[in-house]
């Protein structure tokens, strides 16, 4: 009994804030017919479980590593374009895995370079020169072959083979994919082996510069695990092999994906966007931010410079105007049995709603979403809870210099951490684009919403993430809700209508109130 008193008085301003909202919740229920309750709270739970989506991977970042990662909302962006990609344009995305398999092949080498370096003892002058001389042969290299590789992709200048005319018809099942390109002015041979040639070449200036700059500031040696050099090889030899074969495999197997189920396709967007993102994060934690953990404000710099060149290349790649991502067949049934009644139904019609009390819920932006919001959940929970590599991450949280006097590779825990961190992000795109369309904004809007469910959770708490996100979307739906029906108040002739701009301004306002009381959140620890 007395741990429960305890346990009341040490969390009762949690207990009363929670209570508080739940009132407010209710209140907010009372001036709601049934049918816009349920289909209120499916929508506050269904841009809960976007916001979560993105908020989980930034608290794992910010928790383990205190970084704040401003392009977190961009590579989310990111990843929906590229599952957008996947799902209309396939035969572009097989296009492309041959490149970029290339050029991973070279990347992957670089724990072998360092450890060649280091045994080369290459005289400080030459340290200081060569690995300019190879920047300078890799763009040289790279700059001429690349253009020249035939991806067959759009042209955003030209409606009619734009992304936007190119989503409306693969929406309509009426696609029809343009003629596969040719290498431009080179042999394959030579194109192939030239883009490898620079990848190598490229790992090895990397490796060079960083090289020299422990060398001008003194430092250690870096003690690299023995097998690291050996995994590199294997790696670039699977990553080689796999853009080489794609390549000559290429037209059946962008034909066979142009006759796939969208849903299939959809599955492999998930999946492309996850891995993709998420190798990026590595490389981006391993080049960019790990040098400058030391300075917290340049790290926070970098990010945004990173967001900025994130948004420039997707409007370079796929345009400025937003387009749409065709929801996987699945869902997108309108014909006779929709809307459906019942489960049932769903399964047999596919049907795009589902009507309850009277009103039609959208099977994917309402159901389907926040499904995948609770597995995410439960399948995050358990990493954290029962692996180990969630003690670590846990362990890592509380106190990162013990992890390191246990003799764990906290670089590369950090590493795995920030790749898993952002590729939640960026399926976090894919399952947002078919709900809320493809635009370059779409990023920064919902890491500005996944800042403030973090702030209202606690930055540094996974509960709180969950939490603070269903508060934000339930808050934010509601408002809308309330700016359409309007709110009777005394003394006013008419019903308040909230505005548009009162939705971002009340989960502002809302977070402000919370941290006045808690100011580490609701779920955050004390420091």
């Amino acid at each position: 009994m007395n741990k429960i008193s305890q346990w009341f008085r040490k969390n009762r301003t949690l207990i009363i804030t929670l209570l508080v909202l739940t009132i407010v919740y209710l209140l907010a229920l009372r001036g709601l017919e049934p049918k816009d309750q349920v289909l209120t709270t499916l929508r506050g739970f269904s841009m809960g479980a976007i916001i979560f989506i993105v908020a989980a991977g930034f608290s794992l970042i910010f928790g383990l590593m205190d970084v704040l990662n401003l392009a977190h909302g961009t590579l989310f962006m990111i990843g929906a374009y590229i599952g957008w990609t996947i799902i209309v344009r396939p035969d572009t995305a097989v296009d492309a895995i041959t490149p970029i398999a290339l050029l991973i092949a070279g990347f992957a080498l670089l724990p072998l370079m360092d450890v060649l370096i280091e045994r080369l003892n290459i005289p400080e002058k030459a340290a200081r020169i060569w690995p300019w001389v190879g920047l300078i042969l890799v763009i040289a290299i790279l700059g001429y072959l690349l253009p020249k590789y035939p991806v067959t992709t759009w042209d955003v200048g030209s409606y009619e083979s734009s992304p936007i005319n190119y989503a409306f018809a693969a929406g309509q099942g009426t696609l029809v994919a343009p003629e596969p390109e040719l290498f431009q002015g080179v042999s394959p041979v030579v194109g192939l082996g030239g883009i490898l040639l620079g990848s190598f070449i490229a790992g090895a200036t990397l490796a060079g510069f960083a090289h020299y700059r422990r060398y001008s500031r003194k430092e250690a040696k870096v003690i690299i695990d023995q097998g690291l050099p050996h995994t590199a090889i294997w790696i670039s030899i699977i990553t080689a092999l796999i853009g080489i074969i794609f390549y000559f495999f290429n037209d059946p197997l962008s034909d066979f994906l142009l006759d796939l189920n969208n849903a299939w396709l959809f599955l492999i967007a998930i999946l492309v966007s996850f891995v993709s993102i998420a190798g990026i994060g590595a490389l981006m934690e391993v080049l960019l931010v790990r040098p400058l953990y030391a300075t917290p404000i340049y790290n926070l710099l970098m990010t945004l410079g990173v967001s900025a060149i994130g948004i420039e290349f997707v409007r370079t790649i796929w345009g400025n105007p937003a387009f749409t991502m065709p929801r996987p067949s699945l869902f997108a049934g309108t014909g006779e049995g929709c809307p459906a009644e019942s489960l049932a139904d769903i399964l047999a019609n596919k049907c795009s709603t589902i009507s309850i009390l009277g009103g039609r819920i959208r099977t994917y932006n309402d159901v389907f979403v926040i499904i995948v919001g609770l597995f995410i959940l439960i399948t995050v929970w358990i990493l954290l809870q029962r692996t180990r590599l969630g003690m670590i991450i846990r362990a890592g949280v509380q106190d990162s210099e013990m992890v390191e006097a246990l003799s764990i590779n906290v670089r590369r825990v950090f590493t795995l951490v920030f790749a898993l961190g952002v590729g939640l992000a960026a399926m976090g795109g894919v399952i947002a684009a078919p709900s809320m369309g493809l635009s370059t904004n779409m990023g920064q809007v919902l890491l500005i919403n996944a800042l403030i469910a973090l702030a209202i959770g606690g930055l540094t708490s996974y509960p709180g993430a969950a939490v603070g996100a269903l508060i934000v979307g339930m808050l934010q739906q509601f408002i809308v809700k309330y700016g359409q029906i309007g709110i009777p108040l005394p003394f006013m002739e008419e019903a308040f209508k909230p505005t548009p701009p009162l939705v971002p301004a009340s989960t502002v306002l809302l977070m402000v109130i919370i941290l006045l009381i808690m100011p580490q959140g609701l779920f955050g620890r004390k420091e």
